[in-house]
């Protein structure tokens, strides 16, 4: 037990967790998930799949979140680092519409907790990054919804470098406003 660092941010549900890392002249070793370690810091979900990707400097993935069949998501990355981002989609929530960045690597080995009705996205800062992630339901193809990353509502404030060119997918290019989104639930 306490075998990791768990801290909340200014959006309830949120949290990021560092592991305690053994190392030596060896290398190190640390566990990535231990539920009763997870389950004493209130994340008490039960995940049903994994999924990785790898992607090169620049690419920006979301914002996407689940309709119909929403997932929380534990993210780390393996390769790399990433600017990891959660945007609070809970109807009712005191935090609706505000996002919260966290710089993941695989050097600092954070993980992020991201719950339920909360869109998700990332930006690859390094040359290339391998991204892993836990979820809670497994994947349903035609269940993905999306906002716009640059939305001015929502105001991410992607850490872009001078010069560096965005490579974002095609449905990535087409999604809605957050406006568009909040008049549709209506």
């Amino acid at each position: 037990m306490g075998k990791i660092q768990v801290e909340t941010c200014e959006i309830e549900g949120l949290k990021t967790i560092t592991p305690t890392v053994f190392g030596d002249e060896r290398g190190y070793f640390m566990e990535t998930y231990n539920y009763e370690d997870f389950a004493a810091a209130g994340i008490t979900e039960k995940f049903v799949q994994d999924n990785q990707s790898c992607s090169k400097k620049g690419v920006l993935r979301g914002l996407h979140f689940q309709i119909q069949f929403p997932q929380d998501k534990l993210v780390r990355v393996i390769k790399g680092e990433v600017y990891d981002v959660a945007v609070d989609l809970r109807p009712g929530s005191k935090t609706f519409g505000q996002w919260h960045g966290e710089l993941l690597s695989a050097e600092n080995k954070k993980q992020f907790f991201i719950p339920k009705n909360f869109a998700h996205g990332f930006l690859v800062l390094s040359d290339e990054a391998e991204f892993c992630y836990k979820c809670t339901d497994f994947y349903h193809p035609n269940d993905e919804g999306g906002l716009k990353f640059d939305d001015p509502e929502i105001g991410v404030a992607w850490p872009i470098p001078e010069g560096m060119e965005l490579t974002l997918s095609e449905k990535d290019t087409k999604w809605g406003s957050f406006a568009e989104y909040k008049e549709a639930r209506k």
